[in-house]
């Protein structure tokens, strides 16, 4: 959802998220599995419906996402658009009324880098599912190469469903524009920093000027006819969005905040005690090793964390 870009590592890190033969070893390192459990809510179907219970009787929403990217086989396309269905089926017996539950997809993980047909109706499918069983869906961002594909596809599917949402990420130097041309009624924009590894010419690189970008995005959301998501951990963005929805006239159901499974726990029940919309991001599934990566990029925190787990294991 989000980077400070304050990791000397950062694009180590991000690299190594691409690395299989890292993945490998680290997955061969028993100290991993305990860290990894504090951002990914397990491997298996039951262990994220658990952990989205939790987080529902919390009074939070929740947005699941199975994790998987760059998919070159169709037949592993379509267990993703499975696994979906399964979820979005077990969903389907609760109480959907309030939107509570989302699930968040990656046309990576269906099939874009194959065919962008095949993405297309993979996502038509599930989203077709879930709009019978009263669940929303958002689009997850990849890396820029896909930026272009990934919303002419958004675009096509909001024609029959409306409420899909997608994700800008604001240290691209194209997203402010596309905020405005995003932000129209119904829209549902989910607005994180970004956490690829990017070039100069299409990315912010600095931390400042990513979070003025932020600030800028979030500006043109919160002023347009949709329905912002704010997902950021960072207290300085999240003062500002709500300075920002004061200044829009929007209520508390107007927008909400996003933050992921387990970051700042602390921090999501205040904004929930203070009658805000909070959405938890919650990742479940074999393939981790890239998006555990991407969050020990993220801060250097998270990165002393799993050092002290690894020394304190052996």
């Amino acid at each position: 959802m989000t980077t400070v870009l304050n990791n000397p590592l950062r694009p180590a890190l991000l690299a190594a998220a691409r690395s299989s033969k890292l993945q490998a070893g680290l997955t061969r390192i028993r100290a991993t599995r305990s860290l990894v459990d504090r951002f990914v809510a397990g491997e298996s179907e039951p262990a994220a419906v658990a952990a989205v219970d939790t987080l529902l009787s919390s009074g939070r929403f929740v947005s699941v996402d199975y994790l998987g990217e760059d998919t070159t086989d169709r037949s592993q396309a379509a267990a993703t658009v499975d696994s979906y269905l399964s979820l979005i089926q077990r969903f389907s017996t609760r109480d959907t009324s309030g939107r509570a539950l989302e699930v968040s997809l990656k046309l990576s993980a269906l099939g874009q880098g194959i065919d962008r047909s095949l993405a297309l109706e993979n996502a038509r499918t599930i989203c077709t599912a879930a709009e019978a069983a009263g669940v929303w869906v958002t689009v997850d961002a990849e890396d820029h190469t896909t930026t272009d594909s990934t919303l002419s596809i958004v675009r096509e599917l909001r024609a029959d469903f409306p409420d899909l949402g997608t994700v800008l990420q604001a240290y691209l130097r194209r997203t402010e524009a596309d905020c405005v041309a995003l932000s129209g009624p119904r829209s549902r924009i989910r607005l994180c920093k970004g956490a690829y590894n990017e070039p100069s010419s299409v990315a912010f690189q600095s931390a400042r000027e990513v979070s003025d970008s932020y600030l800028r995005c979030l500006q043109v959301l919160m002023e347009g006819s949709g329905y912002p998501m704010v997902a950021s951990h960072d207290p300085d963005m999240i003062e500002a969005a709500e300075r920002l929805a004061t200044s829009a006239g929007r209520s508390s159901d107007e927008f909400e905040f996003q933050m992921l499974y387990g970051i700042r726990d602390p921090e999501q029940r205040r904004l929930v005690d203070a009658d805000r919309h909070v959405r938890v991001y919650v990742p479940y599934g074999e393939q981790w090793y890239g998006y555990f990566m991407r969050r020990l990029a993220e801060r250097p925190a998270n990165l002393m964390f799993f050092a002290r787990s690894l020394i304190s294991r052996r």
